[in-house]
């Protein structure tokens, strides 16, 4: 379950009445309906979460469906309130097993567009990184996965905040896209 923002516009970094050592805590492990359904409140939102929909669906084209994907920036923030702004992009780091007779190599020559956050964020308005699981884990990926971990538990100011976790698997995603279509079409998703 999202917890709800806190009154300093953030998602607390552990579930509030938890422990520290609790595993209810950031990244919090959710349901993709769950995000659409938390953070469609605007027009900005939801063209950010379809784009979400749009670049997993591209993912899940090339056979890119084991895994899962941590979700944060400004959009898991209450950046309306924190800056006067709606969220410009969602943040995502997508950790996967590559499909079956795939290379890095030959990934990135079908689709180099979904590895390259410049385009990632110009085409599904999400600044998106790659990670490869299932390979032997050199220092160089832990220092990796932790710059993310510690990044996206603060805020620029300094402020703990938490993040999402999402599962890579397209079972939900036909009905996120149907909540977020009723969503935009003026219905309630409760």
């Amino acid at each position: 379950m999202i917890p709800e923002w806190n009154l300093s516009g953030v998602l607390p970094p552990i579930q509030p009445g938890e422990a520290g050592h609790s595993a209810n805590r950031s990244p919090y492990r959710v349901a993709l309906v769950e995000v659409v359904e938390v953070f469609s409140g605007s027009a900005h939102r939801i063209s950010i979460l379809q784009g979400l929909l749009d670049y997993r669906a591209a993912l899940h084209a090339l056979g890119i469906a084991r895994g899962f994907q941590w979700l944060d920036g400004s959009f898991m923030e209450h950046v309306e309130v924190l800056e006067s702004r709606p969220p410009r992009d969602m943040d995502v780091v997508t950790f996967f097993h590559l499909p079956a007779n795939e290379t890095q190599a030959s990934l990135a020559s079908k689709a180099a567009h979904l590895f390259i956050p410049e385009q990632t964020k110009a085409v599904y308005q999400l600044d998106a990184y790659p990670y490869i699981l299932g390979r032997p884990t050199e220092p160089h990926h832990v220092k990796q996965i932790s710059y993310w971990y510690s990044m996206w538990s603060h805020r620029r100011n300094g402020m703990w905040k938490g993040f999402v976790q999402v599962d890579l698997a397209p079972e939900e995603d036909q009905a996120a896209r149907s909540i977020l279509e009723l969503v935009q079409g003026g219905g309630a998703t409760s």
